[in-house]
């Protein structure tokens, strides 16, 4: 995303330890917490197909979508994705604002399922393809 809040697919970025995603409209090296966000792409699948509210990537305003990882199970755990090590910090629920953006029931649809919030411990790059590997 740019400062705008405009998503942009991207094919790597700098994940920087206690600031964020570099070039990410949250990147803050003096605020951490929120460092980013993930989704699992089998769950945006799944939303598409239950209830018929199709999101575009990136609409679901998550950082980055993965695929074969079980994020729920990543709270209060580490993992690493790319050269980055991260810290799942709480489950990312969907809110109105993003329910405010895309049409009537994609918060309900998203409940348990809208992906991870976690820290940056160790920087490093993560690109289209990246694994999430548990430690």
């Amino acid at each position: 995303m740019d400062g705008t809040g405009t998503v942009e697919a991207i094919e790597s970025v700098e994940a920087v330890a206690g600031a964020g995603l570099r070039g990410d409209r949250h990147f803050d090296p003096s605020s951490s917490g929120d460092d980013i966000t993930l989704i699992e792409a089998e769950a945006v699948e799944a939303v598409e197909q239950e209830s018929g509210i199709s999101l575009e990537p990136g609409e679901h305003r998550r950082n980055v979508t993965t695929r074969d990882a079980a994020l729920n199970h990543l709270v209060d755990s580490r993992f690493r994705i790319g050269e980055a090590v991260c810290e799942g910090v709480e489950l990312c629920e969907p809110c109105s604002h993003l329910e405010s953006l895309t049409e009537k029931g994609t918060l309900s649809a998203l409940v348990h399922r809208g992906g991870l919030r976690a820290v940056i411990v160790e920087s490093g790059e993560i690109g289209v393809g990246d694994s999430v590997e548990s430690l």
